[in-house]
């Protein structure tokens, strides 16, 4: 049997994130692996995107890495990639059998979106920050979750261990899997089923807003709020306030778990195209064309790190030992360049990046390995090469 063949499971467990192969299967099979909702893209026709081609290959000329274009695809395991400047598409790839419009998984990019969401309803008065989340899920009291304030929860402010353990985020992440999709799971699996199941299970292990770390749990208690705040799935509120207002060509959609919930901080699968739409909103202070989508107080706040956390943090995949160099808020990550650019990010390759001052958003979607063995694709570096390129800065 070759590896291609084994389940899912055995594979998760036994190969983690090193083969690119499985990798590209996990991602594309969100709706094989669990139950789906869809995000639905609204009645109003797609909104054009407007054709450019450009040549990015004088980007990689010179400076401190010798990758071209082609040869950051390789490193990347790249999937899609889309460059839009000043709402022009001025490149679009697509390898391994993705096509324009097929959905690919986001990943942990999906965590923006939920971030983004809670923005909007904290700027209308729907959502205080300052509450404690127990105030909106009661069965949350007592858990490290629960006795957390929303300005935690968007800001990886909570310092949690679940059933018991020690931490330990790759261990987590995929204990995270097998909770949502049952073929994930190894055998003799006796954990929890669904994502609430998990969430009770988690206890502080220090004051929430006191440090950082990158956990999945904050956003899967996060988007229970907005749930109850709002009355609306995940799905349905991420349509009604952003996805069937950007001219979206595509439905998107979220993998659910045993109780129908959808997984907020990874489950979610969309085009390139949309979302550089999305990206593109974001570039336009939140507007299409002459329509407001998002407040533009929202955006801008995205890149202004909030007081009382870490003004530096390290990103997730960077070695322990690595410099500090990027902020976060509200679930986005801060690259504190000239340019306010902003991203967001997800496990394998997934990223949103929006550079307001370069006119530039890019969309990248891969299957790329993680393994302290292999070293990490340079992708932020390479979109600055090319917004500054495109900006006639470089």
């Amino acid at each position: 049997m070759t590896h291609t063949e084994a389940p899912l499971s055995d594979l998760l467990w036994t190969r983690g994130y090193t083969d690119p192969d499985w990798i590209r299967r996990f991602t594309a099979a969100g709706r094989e692996l669990a139950p789906s909702r869809r995000v639905w893209r609204g009645p109003d026709p797609a909104r054009p995107l407007p054709e450019q081609p450009a040549d990015l290959d004088d980007a990689f000329d010179g400076g401190d890495t010798a990758l071209t274009l082609r040869q950051l695809f390789a490193a990347a395991h790249t999937d899609a990639f889309l460059v839009l400047h000043r709402g022009t598409v001025v490149h679009e790839t697509y390898l391994h059998g993705t096509e324009p419009h097929t959905p690919h998984f986001n990943a942990s990019a999906a965590k923006s979106y939920i971030g983004l969401l809670a923005a909007v309803l904290a700027h209308d008065g729907l959502l205080d920050r300052s509450a404690r989340t127990a105030a909106h899920v009661p069965e949350l009291a007592g858990t490290a979750f629960g006795d957390a304030r929303i300005e935690d929860l968007l800001h990886m402010g909570t310092q949690v261990g679940y059933a018991g353990r020690p931490y330990d985020k790759a261990l987590e992440a995929q204990r995270y899997h097998a909770v949502i999709a049952p073929r994930l799971r190894p055998f003799g699996y006796n954990g929890p089923t669904t994502i609430r199941e998990h969430l009770l299970t988690a206890r502080a292990t220090g004051e929430p807003g006191t440090g950082f770390r990158y956990e999945n749990g904050n956003v899967e208690a996060l988007a229970e709020v907005l749930r109850r705040v709002t009355g609306s799935s995940t799905s349905a509120l991420l349509s009604e306030l952003i996805w069937s207002r950007i001219g979206a060509e595509e439905d998107a959609y979220y993998v659910l778990d045993g109780d129908g919930v959808e997984a907020a901080c990874g489950g979610f699968s969309a085009t390139a195209r949309d979302v550089a739409r999305v990206g593109e909103m974001l570039r336009c202070g939140g507007a299409v064309g002459g329509r407001q989508v998002v407040p533009e107080q929202v955006v801008r706040s995205i890149t202004v790190a909030p007081d009382g956390y870490p003004r530096r943090v390290r990103f997730p995949a960077a070695p322990p030992t690595s410099p500090a160099t990027l902020s976060y808020h509200d679930l986005w990550w801060i690259l504190n360049d000239p340019y306010d650019s902003y991203m967001a990010s997800g496990i394998h390759g997934q990223r949103l990046f929006v550079s307001p001052g370069l006119d530039l958003v890019v969309v990248h979607f891969g299957s790329q390995v993680v393994s302290p063995a292999v070293p990490a694709a340079p992708l932020a570096e390479a979109f600055l090469r090319i917004g500054t390129h495109l900006a006639g800065l470089g």
